[in-house]
């Protein structure tokens, strides 16, 4: 009983396994999936941590300095004496020092140089944000096509059997002797026909599923497949119109944003090449002493001299820039032309931004259409096939008359499914532009 209660537990697991593996992923499952493992993403992240840490970097230039030193010196030979004559000594001498200073004014160039870290910063955040977008767009136009594929094949199931049940159908008939053996040997060349279309199609499914999967950096394909999403009647969709949706693209987009982040860190740094025309004020302070023996000379011991040269120092420095060689003046001309250079890139990305909206609009627009057109174009070749089907059944239509009909049914299935998919990949497109996905 042991044992065959462990065989159904181990049976049930290893079904639960499967159907978890084999279980159909979603298109946002897929872009979670792309977005939490790819590689681009988390390069973008790492520059994020690299921003962090030089903002870090910057505050702490607030904090004190501190630093401690040691030294040990040996001298040996001729050197001056204390009544004012040279001889043969060795001395040795050992001094130990406790320094800190502390920035008091710094011609706001702290700040300033914090505020442009901090503008760093978010644009890295905007350029992060970016960088999963793209992915997204990336794995819903692979998505589309593995769905658009996977259409195919049931267009092309459903067509193999067609010519299955036709065959096996004038394969009756022929053992009556109501239907000619040339009938039937034309009617299964076009099953093996619609035999190897499906074949054809199994295999671009797989190879589309395959180049999902390497975007979702997944190791392999095997188990994998995708939800077939819900159809619509692409004739109740009301598409915005591209000046509205690049209205609010241009709020919302990350691409934008960085590059206002980066314009305000361009102003800041105008200001901060302005901070080394200021003066600068810093306190200083330290603890010292030395220990010193020279041969021939009792010296006190070590400890004594240690206690007795102990000193102590507190200081305050004002630095005045006057002339630096024009390298002041400079470095704020360079950083004006950097601040305008900064604004024709925010000028050009807006335009980026608006020449890829009008494209969306405008292919899904044409999308749209295609998709009704190709909507009435399946309904009426539906109805010449069925129409003609009746008529071979009949036998008042030749074989070659059903063939053609059933031919053109296919090719109206092929174009809307792919007229669906690709309208439906625009209308996400759209969608992407006018919302904060990240």
């Amino acid at each position: 009983m042991k044992i065959r209660k462990y065989l159904l537990l181990s049976a049930f697991a290893l079904l639960s396994m499967t159907a978890q593996a084999q279980q159909s992923w979603s298109l946002q499952q897929c872009i979670d999936y792309a977005v939490d493992h790819n590689i681009s993403i988390q390069q973008q992240e790492q520059n994020v941590a690299l921003r962090e840490v030089e903002l870090n970097t910057s505050r702490n230039s607030r904090l004190p300095a501190l630093s401690a030193s040691a030294s040990q010196s040996f001298n040996f030979g001729r050197s001056i004496t204390a009544d004012n004559t040279y001889d043969n000594r060795n001395t040795m001498s050992t001094s130990l020092g406790l320094n800190a200073s502390v920035p008091l004014f710094t011609g706001l160039q702290i700040p300033r140089e914090i505020a442009v870290k901090k503008l760093d910063l978010q644009a890295a955040l905007s350029d992060l944000s970016r960088a999963k977008e793209s992915v997204s767009v990336q794995v819903t136009s692979a998505y589309m096509e593995a769905l658009y594929q996977k259409k195919l094949v049931t267009i092309a199931e459903n067509q193999l059997a067609l010519s299955q049940a036709q065959a096996n159908r004038i394969e009756a008939l022929v053992k009556v002797g109501k239907a000619a053996v040339a009938d039937l040997a034309e009617a299964r060349a076009a099953q093996s026909a619609d035999e190897l279309t499906l074949v054809q199609n199994r295999n671009s499914c797989q190879l589309a599923l395959l180049t999902l999967t390497q975007l979702l950096e997944m190791e392999s394909p095997e188990g994998f497949d995708i939800a077939f999403t819900p159809d619509y009647d692409p004739r109740q969709v009301l598409l915005p119109s591209a000046e509205e949706i690049y209205a609010q693209a241009v709020m919302v987009k990350p691409q934008i944003q960085a590059e206002q982040y980066r314009l305000e860190g361009a102003e800041r740094n105008v200001l901060l090449a302005k901070s080394a025309l200021m003066p600068k004020l810093s306190l200083g302070g330290g603890l010292s002493t030395n220990y010193y023996n020279s041969s021939g000379i009792t010296a006190a011991p070590f400890g004594r001299q240690l206690k007795d040269n102990f000193n102590k120092y507190v200081g305050v420095q004002l630095s005045i820039p006057i002339f630096n060689r024009l390298a002041t003046r400079n470095q704020i001309r360079q950083a004006k032309i950097q601040h305008s250079n900064q604004q024709l890139q925010l000028d050009q990305t807006r335009k980026d931004l608006y020449k890829e909206v009008q494209q969306a609009y405008y292919n899904a627009v044409a999308a749209q259409k295609q998709c009704v057109s190709s909507a009435a174009a399946e309904e009426s070749a539906k109805a010449a096939y069925e129409l003609v089907e009746k008529k071979y059944e009949n036998g008042k239509a030749s074989s070659t008359e059903y063939q053609e009909a059933k031919t053109r049914l296919t090719k109206s299935q092929y174009t809307l499914a792919q007229s669906q998919c690709t309208f439906h990949f625009r209308k996400l497109l759209l969608e992407f532009y006018e919302k904060v996905m990240y």
